[in-house]
């Protein structure tokens, strides 16, 4: 298993694995995937990995992008359920399931 170093000396830190499940809801989904001209993006915001929540240039690079480790390993870590509130106050003891 490697480093979870890599999220936390970053300067704008990443979307946490809750977070990035929320967004793969279908409503939520569709709005990024459908997103408005952003000219401060890059590729001006429309070409966007849900999974990965990066933008990239062109559709080449998000095809490329899917291709690596790097997002196979997101894809990977996405397959499990997160936790609810309820199940991480019955592992520290303040409840029953």
């Amino acid at each position: 298993m490697p480093n979870n170093r890599a999220n936390k000396g970053r300067k704008r830190k990443g979307k946490d694995i809750d977070q990035i499940h929320e967004d793969l809801k279908p409503e939520k989904a569709a709005k990024l995937q459908n997103q408005e001209v952003d000219y401060d993006l890059p590729g001006n915001g429309q070409h966007y990995c849900i999974e990965c929540n990066r933008y990239f240039e062109d559709e080449k690079a998000v095809s490329t992008h899917k291709k690596t480790k790097v997002h196979k390993y997101r894809l990977k870590q996405l397959k499990e359920k997160p936790y609810s509130q309820k199940e991480a106050d019955a592992a520290g003891g303040l409840g029953l399931l």
